[in-house]
């Protein structure tokens, strides 16, 4: 059943994916909190073929990324890890599946022979069924760790009445006041993500299409790029606005320390996320220095790969490459610390510090006693509670 092919090649990568085009939501501007949203047969379309790029790059016996021992047509669930955020309208639940029909597409090869001798092939042309982890909002914070969490809401608190925020609000106030005709019940707060009511309309709603000012789309996402970056990224790596990351980066050590291993079988690991922890990794890696056009937010359908390799020396390696999803059509490598590839050990020991490993070290970072599974622990000691000797005191 399972095919493969042994050659020269990387060792394993870690896939950040975001989420395909969906259906206009809502963020709450002082706590992030969003509205459901559906991912659309255009965002379903971008996400199989993100999934089709990543096995040219990663299946194909021809590419230099190659993934050693990986098998290339009739997949092996044993080599691939799968989780995706579960919450809201399972947009991104939705887009991993749709991701994984491109990685591992319909084919005969994965029929079977039954004792009798009766040949079965899968649904749909032999359809594989690659198995997916779906979390929930309750279950972990590990993928919407910025969701009721106290600190992150101070930070938005202080970043509304920062003087950086007011000046690039007094820009931007003739053109939000030009817009606004354009925003149908939606606020031209600058602090709403108005970029994404305008986005949805203009690809879905043809009058809007045809009537919407040149620039006003363009205009809109300057806007929304500048506030994002300064929303989830902060001023020291391990500050509250780089939360998005900071639970995330357990889970990619993880998985690239395990690789590392003999005994190891999984080969790719698969996170498929929103938009912000990008922004966070970007900026805790320094990427955006030599790279500072893509510290907004990314597409749909966006992915980071952390690729696991070994030098000539026996040291395991990781580069990071990016692709800014339909807009790119090949990766783009991206530098780490200034350098295209670090070892496996100095990207753990640069970052492992800053790292959020936990539900409880969660609920200690953001002064939560109560949801997201925190009234389970005991801060009744605790001398940093309420942000006591934090500065987070609101």
């Amino acid at each position: 059943m399972v095919n493969t092919t042994t050659t020269a090649g990387l060792i394993g990568v870690v896939l950040l994916a975001r989420h395909g085009d969906r259906t206009g939501y809502y963020q709450e501007p002082t706590t992030y909190n969003s509205t459901q949203a559906y991912i659309t047969p255009l965002g379903e379309q971008q996400e199989f073929e993100l999934g089709s790029f990543l096995r040219n790059i990663y299946l194909n016996p021809d590419s230099p990324s190659f993934i050693q021992n990986i098998s290339t047509d009739v997949v092996n669930v044993d080599q691939l890890t799968v989780r995706a955020d579960a919450g809201g309208g399972n947009v991104i639940l939705n887009s991993a599946y749709a991701l994984l029909q491109g990685l591992y597409p319909s084919t005969k090869k994965s029929e079977m022979t039954l004792a009798n001798g009766t040949k079965v092939l899968p649904p749909l042309g032999g359809y594989q069924y690659v198995p997916v982890e779906s979390l929930e909002f309750w279950q972990s914070p590990s993928l919407t760790s910025w969701m009721e969490c106290e600190y992150f809401q101070y930070h938005l608190a202080r970043l509304y009445v920062s003087s950086a925020f007011i000046n690039m609000s007094t820009t931007a106030a003739p053109f939000l006041t030009a817009l606004k005709p354009y925003l149908g019940g939606v606020s031209n707060n600058f602090t709403n993500m108005i970029y994404d009511h305008v986005n949805v309309q203009y690809t879905y709603n043809k009058t809007y299409y045809e009537t919407l000012p040149p620039t006003f789309l363009q205009q809109a996402r300057y806007y929304s790029d500048w506030l994002q970056r300064n929303v989830f990224t902060d001023s020291v790596q391990n500050g509250i606005g780089q939360i998005p990351i900071r639970t995330l980066l357990p889970e990619i050590f993880w998985a690239l320390g395990n690789m590392t291993k003999t005994s190891n079988e999984v080969k790719m690991n698969i996170q498929e996320i929103d938009y912000k922890p990008f922004i966070s990794l970007f900026n805790v890696t320094n990427a955006t220095v030599t790279d500072p056009e893509i510290a907004g937010t990314v597409n749909y359908a966006s992915v980071v790969a952390l690729e696991l390799s070994q030098n000539s020396q026996g040291q395991h390696e990781v580069s990071m490459k990016f692709k800014n999803g339909t807009q790119d059509s090949q990766f783009r490598q991206l530098k780490m610390f200034g350098n295209t590839s670090i070892t496996l050990d100095s990207f753990i020991q640069q970052l492992f510090w800053t790292t959020i490993n936990s539900t409880n070290n969660w609920c200690f970072s953001c002064n939560q006693t109560v949801l997201r599974g925190c009234s389970v622990f005991n801060y009744s000691n605790d001398p940093f509670l309420y942000g006591y000797g934090t500065g987070y005191t609101g």
